[in-house]
């Protein structure tokens, strides 16, 4: 196999590799190592080809895509997928190394909407930004690090996705007291979902309230995290027919890079 930029070293790969050869019990010899497959994966990710277009030094394409199919599939809908379980334990031991516990007490959040390709089954149209097609919901702490994903059709709100995000994850976040978000999230029904779910405050940044244009304290975070998906050609546009194809995606990219950037 040839050394791709987009793959990961060896050392990367060690941290997640204990996972990926448990998940299946294996009574005969591997056919292909599971570095390559990977390696594939992500050179799918980040170059946009199509599955049948994987360069052949790397597995066979099929190998490549059940692989991908196993490692992305949720057993059951409240059970989260392989690639779920090394992104939050990634995520986790991040936080660790910056003496950090694992669960983080503040967030922000943010929408972004991303247009379809013709490949992609689910689709609305976003009015507010003429987008047809899904929106990434995201949260992330204080240092950028994502803590919830959630995908929707363009023309669901930014403040719905975000409640059916933060109910979705209402396990993982039980530890926040502060959700920072945008003008876009104003609202007393917005406020009160979040106590609901996570028994947290809202807090909003107005852009208007600093009578001129600059970058918001805090905000920048999310959409710095937002930007590492641009690294992904896959990315540019939506061509999952699914939702949680497309989300599983994007959780993939996000353990790239961390993989790499520590």
């Amino acid at each position: 196999m040839k050394n791709y930029p987009s793959n990961i070293t060896r050392k990367q790969f060690e941290q997640i590799r204990p996972e990926l050869e448990s998940f299946r019990k294996q009574t005969r010899p591997r056919k292909y190592d599971l570095y390559e497959v990977f390696c594939a994966i992500i050179y799918v990710l980040k170059t946009g080809c199509q599955w049948r277009q994987v360069p052949s030094d790397f597995p066979e394409w099929h190998s490549v895509y059940n692989y991908y199919k196993l490692w992305s599939a949720s057993p059951f809908v409240t059970e989260a997928s392989l690639l779920d379980k090394l992104f939050k334990k990634i995520i986790a031991q991040q936080r660790n190394l910056q003496s950090r516990s694992a669960k983080t007490t503040f967030i922000i959040i943010d929408a972004q909407s991303v247009k379809n390709a013709d490949t992609a089954e689910h689709k609305g149209y976003d009015a507010g930004k003429k987008v047809s097609g899904i929106k990434r919901h995201l949260a992330v702490d204080i240092n950028g690090l994502p803590q919830a994903i959630h995908i929707t059709t363009a023309n669901v709100s930014d403040r719905q996705g975000a409640i059916a995000m933060l109910t979705l994850y209402r396990e993982h976040l039980n530890h926040v007291k502060t959700v920072l978000v945008d003008g876009g999230y104003t609202g007393n029904n917005f406020s009160a979902a979040v106590h609901s779910n996570l028994k947290a405050t809202v807090q909003v940044a107005k852009r208007n309230e600093l009578h001129k244009f600059e970058v918001l304290p805090q905000r920048w975070l999310v959409e710095r995290t937002f930007s590492w998906l641009d690294k992904c050609r896959r990315l540019w546009k939506n061509c999952e027919r699914h939702l949680s194809t497309s989300r599983q995606m994007v959780v993939l990219a996000y353990l790239i890079v961390m993989l790499k950037r520590y």
